[in-house]
């Protein structure tokens, strides 16, 4: 059932990675489909996770977020980024085959088959679904729901010029979580930082999106890269414009501290740069700029942990 075959690393992968030098080559496809050589997907799912989780913690009056929570966060984000990877993969079998940058994955590659896809998709999910379960009782529904979005989002470049606008539903919905699993409900505060995840990842993903655009023209993918084409950089302003409005919208109703508001501004300064030096026909730089979200998160992160530790101590 679970035999595979390694034909080698997928093309836009890191080179030389642990994935494809210390694990056992039945494993390597798995690992893969899950994208583990590639983390930037699931600290992308994470942080709003923890910024949710570091606001909330910021108005209950903790000096830090809950360590535990952080960590089952962390966990779940790998977990249902590999299942949301995998699941993708199934569901873009064929159109993966026609591009270039992606016919090399395990499954239209033939390093596994689609049932076995299928069923590491329900082991990562179950995992996924014991972190869910650590969780109050409201957080737990509210974390299940995002199945709905997560089950639309790979058909949503078929059917819409917004995919990016789907994925960003499900990618920001850690913004509404990690603030349920504090208080077991929502208010504006975290619903603000939602919408400003929805806008930051519509921005980061059309960013990503302009690497296949001569494909998804091709195959008839549809994508916000190919919908603003030359006018990118004025729709980025846009919005990560709004995304910082939401963001400082989110800060102020929870009552933040000057120290998150200084993180927030110096995360809008990396988010202008990444503006003022794209050049959407060099992939190379525009997956250098989309990883660099990363980057951004953390800066929020820290800006709201340090306001914390700030307010209750001083």
């Amino acid at each position: 059932m679970f035999k595979t075959k390694d034909t080698g690393p997928v093309a836009d992968a890191i080179k030389r990675h642990w994935v494809d030098t210390r694990l056992p080559p039945a494993l390597r496809p798995f690992a893969r489909l899950a994208r583990w050589e590639r983390p930037i997907g699931w600290y992308l799912l994470m942080w709003p996770c923890l910024w949710s989780l570091a606001l909330a913690s910021n108005v209950a009056g903790a000096p830090i977020p809950n360590i535990w929570y952080a960590v089952l966060m962390f966990i779940g984000a790998v977990a249902m980024r590999g299942a949301g990877c995998t699941y993708n993969d199934i569901v873009d079998k064929d159109i993966d085959d026609k591009v270039e940058r992606t016919r090399s994955r395990p499954i239209p590659s033939g390093q596994v088959t689609s049932r076995q896809a299928k069923i590491f998709t329900i082991l990562q999910a179950l995992v996924g679904l014991i972190v869910l379960l650590q969780f109050n009782g409201f957080a737990i529904v509210l974390g299940a729901s995002s199945l709905v979005i997560v089950a639309a989002y790979p058909f949503m470049k078929r059917i819409t010029d917004w995919p990016q606008l789907v994925l960003g539903l499900a990618f920001s919905w850690g913004a509404l979580f990690g603030w349920a699993a504090v208080f077991g409900s929502l208010s504006l505060a975290p619903i603000l930082l939602y919408c400003g995840g929805v806008l930051w990842t519509i921005g980061y993903d059309t960013i990503y999106a302009h690497q296949d655009k001569e494909d998804d023209a091709l195959v008839g993918v549809r994508s916000t890269a190919r919908l603003f084409g030359e006018k990118t950089r004025q729709a980025l302003v846009f919005l990560y414009g709004a995304t910082l409005l939401f963001f400082a919208g989110a800060l102020a109703f929870a009552g933040s501290g000057p120290v998150a508001f200084v993180g927030l501004t110096l995360g809008a300064l990396h988010l202008f740069n990444q503006i003022r030096v794209l050049d959407i026909n060099d992939p190379d730089q525009c997956l250098a700029l989309f990883r660099s979200n990363s980057t951004f998160g953390l800066i929020l992160f820290a800006g709201l942990v340090l306001d914390g530790l700030a307010t209750y101590y001083f």
